[in-house]
């Protein structure tokens, strides 16, 4: 049986939960009313977490997968008394003041509709699309298994702990949810532990509508430890869950729970009706009585409550700290180098080599395909940047993201080092995974085809709300691909990445603009980044260390910083501007080149512009703007081998585009970039045309 002060403290969280969304009108509180019991043991007798050091490297993590529950994760982080921090230093705030909770859903509280990482400390993650929660989980369990793997010295598992998921029916629907699933039973990751709310209610109804399948079998095939609990209430029963999951060493742990939604709602108890919208202040009233509360309080919270808290999670989490900090400390000592790494990590800074083997290319008109460049390039850093881990999904030798270096390896349980990430064909899951690694401070990347980064945006929409520095390598990014077709040849692809704010999105023309690429991806801390690079072949431009460089193309690559900059200019000196400026990105950039070559012959002067990043660009101010693409030059033509939305910006309403209007076909890629008019000459026609 509960006691008394604990089911006080489970209807303090199902009041607060009731009253804040009552008083915005609009969230869930069925979800939060039905499982106040988890949240109240694990958060006060279970995690070890110190809710003074919100940001402390080796605290247990707790993920709300079913985000649109978030009344019951802040009403946890303000009844813990967790502290707001910012930049890495704490403000003396709470995280979660009464009045923020007052304020549910509006502007400027911290307690957004979902719950929403670096906008309020003890929020670990964005949640709110079903799923992915689940999979972050994963990551953040992996990442804890890499750190220690990495770090720890003496046995001492100073950086260890455990990964608590709560999620719901929507949550196991969710294909994202089965593909990391899959993979943590590979992994046998027993420090992730998943908490399903078996309530059997989705938003228009029963479950019975569209789901009707044996969860806890499914787990049990996927390698999981599958425990079951048949009443939330029974606090006796969820502790021996738990209890479980604390002893299991080889495999995660599902606890499957049953509840039921709106728990103590004498009309709206188990419905549909309780999931999504208010209670309304009658039903709250009549609730409020049968749990024993007294009905017109609102957002009443007992001393007694409070005191507890105080007494559990805030005094354990003080004294783990304390004696983390110490043991710390001596490792510090015994350590150095390593302790210097860790809080290099956790500060974001790089080492002081990080970049003295990414040697500059020397031209070549042949080239080498830009995956290639990369994947030398990747290595180069990675030699050097000692917390640069990440994988494909399958794709590695065709990607040429395989750390290859000599101490790379792969990750597994006997080599939980390893720096190499098989996420196996799980595109979406691996974007989710690579975002909860990086929430530890890791720098991560994966990669895929370019035409599936369609099977991953969700999860790069969230690296971009949660402003996650992570790195995607999209390998064979046109109709370059050539034979396999319009399946594998992406054309909107560029357009729809660069649409999404947050998203830097590069498409490198030569071998050191890859370098340079990889250069500011490594000083990034906000913004993940898009690596578009082709399967064909590219010349590396011939550029030197000083002056103009050869044949008059820009001497430095590092104009990719810039987003887009004059490879080579041709000014009239009639006019003292170019007669026409061509511009493109990635693979098409050489054949601007090209045909600046022809024209010039011809007595046209035309400014070649390689741009790298639109994104970038954009962010330049107008003076450098002005200086690469002038107002006073109208005749503009924009080359690449996708669709033109987004660069009419750029060459205006006299300006021309040259690239696809439609999706691509099966045939050699040099076949297919004359069938597509994506050619030297057709640049030449088309610039002839404007000038005319």
């Amino acid at each position: 049986m509960n006691t008394p002060a604990e089911n006080l403290a489970i209807n303090t969280i199902r009041t607060l939960s009731m009253d804040a969304v009552q008083a915005a009108n609009s969230g869930h509180p069925g979800t939060p009313m039905a499982l106040a019991p988890v949240g109240y043991l694990l958060f006060n007798e279970r995690m070890k977490y110190d809710p003074a050091h919100p940001e402390w490297i080796a605290r247990d993590r707790f993920v709300l997968s079913c985000g649109h529950a978030s009344m019951l994760l802040y009403s946890l982080l303000h009844l813990s008394g967790v502290q707001q921090w910012k930049n890495g230093a704490a403000t003396q705030e709470k995280a979660v003041p009464l009045d923020h909770i007052k304020r549910f859903r509006q502007m400027d509280s911290r307690c957004p509709g979902h719950p929403e990482f670096r906008h309020t400390s003890g929020v670990e993650v964005t949640t709110g699309p079903l799923g992915q929660g689940l999979a972050m989980s994963v990551g953040m369990a992996l990442g804890s298994n890499w750190l220690g793997g990495t770090f720890h010295r003496d046995n001492k598992n100073l950086l260890n702990y455990n990964v608590y998921a709560l999620c719901g029916d929507g949550d196991m629907m969710e294909g994202v949810a089965s593909e990391a699933a899959s993979l943590a039973g590979h992994m046998k990751l027993s420090n992730l532990c998943w908490i399903y709310d078996d309530n059997s209610i989705t938003i228009e109804g029963n479950t019975e509508l569209a789901f009707s399948e044996n969860v806890a079998e499914r787990f049990q095939a996927y390698g999981w430890n599958v425990i079951k609990v048949n009443d939330v209430n029974d606090l006796n029963a969820l502790r021996s869950a738990f209890d479980a999951f604390l002893a299991e060493k080889n495999r995660p742990t599902l606890i499957i729970v049953k509840s039921i939604i709106g728990y103590g709602s004498p009309n709206k108890a188990g419905s549909h009706e309780a999931h999504g919208a208010p209670l309304g202040e009658e039903e709250i009233k009549l609730t409020k009585k049968a749990l024993g509360w007294d009905e017109n309080a609102k957002f009443y919270v007992p001393d007694s409550v409070y005191q507890m808290f105080s007494e559990g999670i805030a005094a354990r989490g003080a004294d783990a700290f304390s004696l983390w900090q110490s043991e710390m400390d001596a490792y510090a000592s015994k350590y150095p180098a390593e302790a210097k790494e860790l809080q290099q990590i956790l500060s974001g800074e790089l080492p002081e080599n990080w970049d003295e083997k990414m040697t500059r290319w020397n031209a070549d008109a042949k080239g080498t395909a830009t995956r290639n460049s990369s994947g030398k390039v990747l290595n180069q850093l990675a030699e050097n940047l000692p917390w640069l881990i990440g994988g494909s999904a399958d794709l590695g030798p065709s990607n040429k993201s395989v750390l290859t270096f000599p101490g790379a390896g792969d990750f597994s349980l006997q080599n939980p080092s390893g720096r190499n990430f098989h996420f196996g064909i799980r595109e979406f899951a691996m974007a989710a995974i690579i975002n909860g690694m990086a929430t530890t401070g890791l720098r991560c990347y994966c990669a895929t085809f370019f035409v599936f980064a369609d099977y991953l945006r969700a999860a790069a929409r969230l690296s971009c709300i949660m402003e996650l520095p992570v790195l995607y390598l999209f390998t064979h990014d046109s109709i370059g691909v050539g034979e396999d077709g319009p399946t594998h040849q992406p054309v909107e692809h560029l357009a729809s990445l660069r649409a999404m704010p947050n998203m830097i999105v590069m498409r490198p023309a030569d071998a050191n603009e890859v370098r340079q690429a990889y250069k500011f991806f490594a000083k990034e801390k906000h913004h993940p980044i898009s690596l578009v690079l082709t399967r064909q072949d590219l010349p590396t431009f011939p550029r030197s260390k000083d002056g103009t460089g050869e044949d008059g193309i820009c001497h430095c690559a590092c104009g990719l910083r810039n987003g887009a900059y004059i490879l080579r200019d041709a000014i009239n000196p009639e006019t003292n501007i170019p007669d026409i400026i061509l511009m493109a990105s990635g693979s098409e950039v050489h054949l601007c080149l090209e045909a600046q070559n022809t024209l010039r012959a011809e007595g046209i002067f035309a400014r070649v512009v390689s741009c790298p990043s639109l994104d970038i660009f954009e962010t330049q101010t107008a003076e450098y703007q002005e200086s690469v693409l002038p107002k006073t030059c109208t005749k503009r033509i924009a080359v690449e081998a996708g669709i033109e939305q987004g660069w009419r910006k750029y060459i205006g309403l006299n300006g021309t585009f040259i690239g696809m209007t439609s999706f691509g076909a099966s045939a050699p890629f040099k076949q297919l970039y004359e069938h597509f008019g994506i050619t030297t000459e057709n640049i030449i026609e088309k610039a002839k045309n404007l000038l005319k």
